[in-house]
């Protein structure tokens, strides 16, 4: 008992060392105890892919493409989270990968271009990272042939739009990536539409979540400026915008094609042949009464509608945070956020809009469009976000090809998105 005391006497005469003891321990522990998990979880991960995986859907895709190349894996030099979490679970279901690094911005759109074919491509990075990887995919002048390659997005930078709509996500950075790898591997996959976003001058970039312009992207970009200010940097960003300049509200023309309609799905299954008899019926019949060529329609010239926009908020957008879907139009989203906002409220949906920019207040204006066309006032372009990734702002023709790349999706995540409502 008197070791007990005097072990609590030195801790009350040492109350400082004491408690900054304590915390590192905590701290330590609490370090310690996630590295734990993290561990079992690829561990966990692992076992997957070599008991579940090794005659599984990954190889029917492979062997029904029947080019047995290695895929191609596009990853961040600067980043080893996809050899530490992915790389082992695809190398023990019996995958063979080859692992491109990029040193610098813009590396991975020019590697696409000089890709040779291959199996399946995964992309283990960021926004900007997929970003570069489609663009350089679809500027190729055989983009039709590696549309078909099935792309996997295995989520390691800051901002991943895109991975809400294809796997649940958690706190968890390595849940994340290995729920992400292991849907890679079951084979499963959900078709996605991309934007063609392309100037006057420049050659088009390609985007899968959409185009950004406005007061709330600007104040966005400023908000890490204002670290110093902790929980109050993002209203103070705002705040100090609508200081500079109000009302945040420019004009802007946009001009657009209506929705074009869908059509429908494909059976995967091909119809059985017919015998030869009636093979043979069949051809005599069009050769002594060939069927009378139909004349051909003209086209019809294009109906463009053209808008006046007044707003703060400009999000030309895709319909992929829900890819499963099923629609009845081919289209991309318009959405303007209205311009009779006072500071309150201008501070009030720009916090909501730092979590998720695709959210739109009730009154905004919706327009949905096959093709449209963006002019801006002059001197008030400022610059766009096309998926997260800073552009200078010039007028530009947005147009979407419909479910044009194919995405690895899991199971769970797919059947959730089709229950939802339409």
């Amino acid at each position: 008992m008197a070791r007990v005391v005097k072990v609590f006497r030195t801790l009350r005469n040492h109350w400082k060392k004491s408690t900054l003891a304590a915390c590192v321990l905590s701290y330590g522990g609490y370090w310690l105890y996630g590295k734990h998990c993290d561990s079992v979880l690829r561990r966990e991960a692992c076992q997957l892919a070599r008991v579940s995986f090794l005659h599984n859907n990954i190889f029917e895709i492979l062997n029904q493409n029947q080019l047995h190349k290695p895929l191609s894996v596009v990853a961040p030099k600067a980043n080893n989270l996809f050899e530490k979490n992915a790389a082992p679970i695809l190398h023990l279901a019996g995958v063979e990968i080859t692992v491109v690094k990029t040193d610098y911005e813009g590396q991975a759109k020019k590697l696409m271009e000089l890709m040779e074919q291959t199996d399946m491509l995964i992309v283990a990075g960021g926004d900007g990272t997929l970003q570069e990887v489609i663009t350089g995919l679809l500027r190729r002048p055989d983009q039709a042939a590696f549309s078909s390659t099935p792309i996997g997005f295995i989520p390691l930078g800051s901002h991943n739009s895109l991975s809400p709509s294809l796997h649940f996500l958690s706190d968890n950075k390595v849940k994340d990536i290995t729920a992400a790898t292991l849907s890679i591997l079951k084979g499963e996959t959900v078709p996605v539409d991309v934007l063609q976003i392309k100037g006057e001058k420049e050659q088009p970039v390609f985007a899968l979540i959409g185009l950004r312009w406005g007061a709330f992207r600007d104040v966005a970009a400023k908000i890490s400026k204002y670290w110093y200010l902790g929980p109050l940097k993002t209203n103070a960003a705002h705040w100090f915008h609508t200081l500079k300049e109000w009302p945040l509200v420019h004009d802007v023309s946009v001009s657009l094609l209506a929705p074009r309609p869908r059509p429908p799905d494909l059976d995967p299954q091909r119809p059985p042949r017919p015998n030869l008899l009636h093979r043979i019926i069949r051809r005599l019949k069009n050769y002594w009464s060939p069927p009378a060529e139909e004349p051909l329609k003209p086209e019809e010239p294009e109906k463009w509608e053209e808008q006046q926009l007044s707003t703060p908020e400009l999000y030309i957008q895709t319909h992929n945070k829900n890819p499963a879907e099923r629609r009845i139009n081919d289209s991309l989203m318009i959405c303007a956020e209205p311009g009779n906002k006072t500071v309150g409220e201008f501070i009030s949906v720009g916090n909501k809009k730092v979590k998720d920019p695709t959210l739109f207040t009730e009154n905004s204006t919706k327009l949905e469009a096959s093709v449209c066309r963006l002019t801006l006032p002059e001197g008030a372009a400022g610059f766009y976000n096309i998926d997260n990734e800073e552009y200078e702002a010039v007028p530009v023709e947005v147009r979407l090809l419909p479910r044009k790349l194919r995405f690895f999706i899991s199971a769970e995540r797919r059947e959730e998105l089709i229950s939802q409502p339409q």
